[in-house]
């Protein structure tokens, strides 16, 4: 646009306080979802070997997102195939639903059964392959959407010798230079009394790595730590944490993942309040019934559903039935404590508190035994 080139110009003056603008809750049965495998289950594989489908919300228009800046993929091997490497700089959680196999990320294998949990870290080179009898599904997350909103969505397929590029060592044209230009001999000066400071442009090129591992949780482990029948004080929820992403609490640097447990014969619980946050939830229900009520709306679930039970600021609460409950829910939390924009409310009637600016939510109930709640 040129300085005498208005026409797209938008008149903010007068302009009112910006509200959230969630989109509606989506349930994908499991009937939908083993139509959809065994759909893909059909034909020869393409010559990539991904078999897959993305699930759109109704509210994406033209995107790809289950949730926005979401995208939730089912992804299928049948015994023997596997897919080309490939590397992307959008960050992966991916689920196993049904059989097994094996992810290949740089020169790490694992081995991912039905219910188990990897994470591929961004620009990670990485391929699957199905090593059982069985076909192997999964389910999997990414922030491809948010990348691609942004125009900045990074993804090349790789050959099958590829091997990474050799980092520059040291700074470019810099033969005659008495010192490397790094981190180490940059310029950093404190400028104000509020602790402002001006440092070299080296710090926004040379950052400080964090080490980030593609990661496994196996289910069995997993679930023997977490509440197995009614009354024995252990936890109904935890989160499986990867150290690389510190504060951000996350699987990876976009999405957390917890694991709920609830153990059969637990007394259904009277319906009430529920609470709110910026982030959005997706529940993938492994075990039990019940229906979770979001914004008025109520919405069984079964299991080998898949529940948009969360969308970005709409009250929302969930109410197993007797049969217990077991849940992988997907949440964009680390993200948004990176961009500072998380915020929760767990009491409609109290404050909106900024997680992670702000002493946060203290005194939770929903972790502890269901029984005490």
């Amino acid at each position: 646009m040129t300085a005498t080139d208005v026409s797209h110009a938008v008149a903010t003056v007068g302009e009112g306080p910006a509200q959230p603008t969630p989109w509606a809750p989506l349930r994908i049965t499991a009937a939908e979802i083993r139509e959809t495998v065994d759909r893909l289950s059909q034909g020869a594989a393409p010559a990539n070997g991904r078999r897959s489908a993305v699930l759109v919300h109704p509210e994406s228009g033209t995107g790809r997102s289950f949730a926005p800046g979401v995208e939730v993929v089912i992804e299928v091997l049948l015994p023997g195939e596997r897919t080309t490497p490939v590397r992307r700089n959008s960050s992966l959680v991916q689920i196993g639903i049904e059989g097994s196999g094996t992810v290949r990320v740089g020169d790490t294998s694992l081995e991912l059964d039905t219910r188990d949990v990897v994470s591929v870290p961004s620009m990670k080179p990485h391929r699957f392959e199905n090593t059982g009898e069985q076909r192997w599904t999964r389910l999997a997350y990414s922030n491809a959407p948010l990348l691609e909103f942004l125009g900045t969505h990074y993804w090349e397929e790789l050959s099958e010798d590829w091997i990474p590029g050799v980092p520059v060592d040291g700074p470019i044209d810099m033969d005659e230079a008495d010192e490397v230009a790094d981190r180490g001999s940059a310029p950093d000066h404190e400028v104000s009394p509020t602790g402002a400071r001006l440092r070299g442009y080296e710090y926004l090129v040379d950052i400080e790595p964090v080490p980030n591992r593609p990661l496994h949780w196996p289910y069995r482990p997993v679930a023997d730590l977490m509440s197995q029948t009614l009354g024995d004080g252990r936890r109904t929820i935890m989160a499986l944490y990867n150290p690389a992403t510190e504060r951000r609490q996350g699987a990876t640097g976009s999405f957390f993942v917890t694991l709920s447990r609830i153990p059969q014969g637990a007394r259904p619980r009277p319906e009430g309040p529920g609470h709110r946050h910026s982030s959005v939830a997706i529940n993938y229900h492994l075990d039990g019934t019940g229906y979770s009520v979001v914004d008025g709306q109520r919405i069984d679930f079964e299991p080998g559903d898949l529940l948009l039970s969360a969308p970005s600021w709409r009250e929302h609460a969930h109410y197993p039935s007797e049969t217990g409950l077991t849940v992988y829910t997907v949440q964009d939390h680390p993200q948004h404590i990176g961009m500072e924009s998380l915020i929760w409310q767990e009491d409609l009637r109290g404050p909106i508190l900024a997680l992670g600016l702000e002493k946060g939510q203290t005194g939770y109930v929903a972790p502890r035994n269901w029984d005490d709640r």
